[in-house]
């Protein structure tokens, strides 16, 4: 499925969309119980807090009132997936989240087999909790596992140790057909027999989808401050060389950079990212790209839960919105098409982004003669160099700046 049914009529002179994309709700919950020092996301602390009654309520209150403020922008359009993610969600009562997926289906035309997923790390773990989870509606559930090595998960800053992961498992698949784990791997002082231990481990459980990340330094982090001993670069690719292999001698597709599934079993909220679709992001910070007819549109919330709630309550959670340039819709899609291993249609190009093909024509060309890319009249894919460069791929779509750009 390429776009929805919704077809609509773009206005003289604006380069248009022939038909929407599919929309997904990303819902934004920022509490942990610990923030881990590694973690670039907008994530506190709780605390303790959001255990109490009242800011849990409020907060699932603020989140309706962002659905409802959004509902004008969306109005009339299906929603294919709902993602709640953090922070850790799973801090959340079953009552809190089953509470917002009745207000979603009150308010939204929610897909029946819509794919609704919650992230949950394993120090947050009940049985009764996650069965009532999947007693009000989530249907896929996505773990942080991390490791399973109790000094690997030290260093990291989990709140939880090996057993505690196994066991999270386990009580995840007692509930859920559709499980996910992510792992990491080169990390503090890592090494290719510990990584492979983690890999089997992970296997041993015959969950439907694994993801693997590469442990990076990023800004704002404590790791970027204080850098631990991390493998080089060639340990490191030895990892992933490790990894991918295993996978899919098991099994496993490796449909996206990071991302491992069993047939038919790929993250469909996530497919939808990587095709360019749409998504409206509610709750502290979430980020929403949002498709009209004459433009596309980026909007981030307020991103400080306090401050979030406040400008909710007074009817302006959006504190940034701006639409989408010529040159940012060539970039941005293909920032997250050549994420996938089977790349993309060249039509959806069009369909996406309203751009004849012939926009990127000049990075494309670069991208051939380096051998990053493979393309046709009708797909274009990474090669598996290109995979393995993303970031040299990606960086030839870049938009000119405009500080140095030809302005005659």
């Amino acid at each position: 499925m390429l776009g929805e049914n919704l077809v609509v009529a773009s206005p003289p002179g604006a380069a248009g969309l022939r038909a929407l994309p599919p929309l997904a709700l990303y819902v934004h919950i920022p509490w942990c119980v610990r923030k881990c020092p590694y973690c670039d996301f907008n994530s506190h602390e709780a605390q303790g807090k959001t255990q109490n009654e009242a800011p849990e309520q409020d907060y699932v209150q603020a989140l309706i009132t962002d659905l409802e403020l959004a509902l004008p922008q969306i109005w009339g359009r299906r929603v294919y997936s709902v993602f709640f993610g953090g922070g850790t969600p799973s801090v959340f009562s079953a009552r809190a989240i089953e509470e917002l997926l009745a207000a979603f289906r009150a308010r939204l035309n929610l897909a029946a087999d819509a794919e609704i997923t919650l992230e949950a790390n394993p120090g947050t773990f009940e049985s009764a909790k996650f069965r009532d989870y999947r007693a009000g509606g989530i249907n896929r559930l996505s773990i942080g596992i991390q490791s399973f090595d109790p000094a690997k998960l030290q260093a990291l800053g989990r709140i939880h140790d090996g057993e505690e992961a196994r066991r999270a498992i386990g009580i995840a698949q007692e509930h859920f057909d559709n499980v996910n784990l992510d792992l990491m791997y080169a990390l503090p002082q890592q090494t290719l027999e510990e990584a492979e231990r983690d890999i089997e481990t992970a296997l041993g459980f015959g969950t439907t989808h694994l993801s693997a990340y590469h442990l990076t330094l990023e800004p704002n982090t404590l790791f970027y401050r204080h850098p631990p001993p991390l493998p080089d670069g060639e340990l490191a690719a030895d990892m992933q060389d490790m990894i991918e292999a295993r996978l899919a001698g098991s099994g496993y597709a490796n449909y996206e950079t990071s991302a491992f599934a069993k047939a038919g079993r790929e993250c469909r909220h996530n497919l939808n990212y990587w095709r360019f679709g749409d998504y409206l992001g509610i709750g502290a910070g979430a980020h929403s790209k949002l498709s009209f007819p004459d433009r596309i549109l980026r909007q981030a919330r307020y991103k400080q839960p306090r401050e979030y709630m406040q400008r909710t309550a007074a009817g302006a959670p959006v504190q940034e919105e701006h639409p989408l340039s010529r040159n940012d819709l060539g970039f941005e899609f293909m920032m997250n098409a050549l994420r996938l291993a089977a790349g993309f249609e060249v039509a959806l190009f069009t369909e996406r982004t309203g751009l004849p093909i012939n926009a990127v024509e000049q990075p494309l060309q670069q991208a051939v003669q380096r051998g990053l890319i493979t393309r046709d009249h009708i797909r274009i894919a990474p090669t598996r160099h290109g995979q393995r460069f993303l970031n040299d791929l990606l960086q030839l779509f870049l938009p000119p700046d405009p500080d140095t750009a030809d302005r005659d």
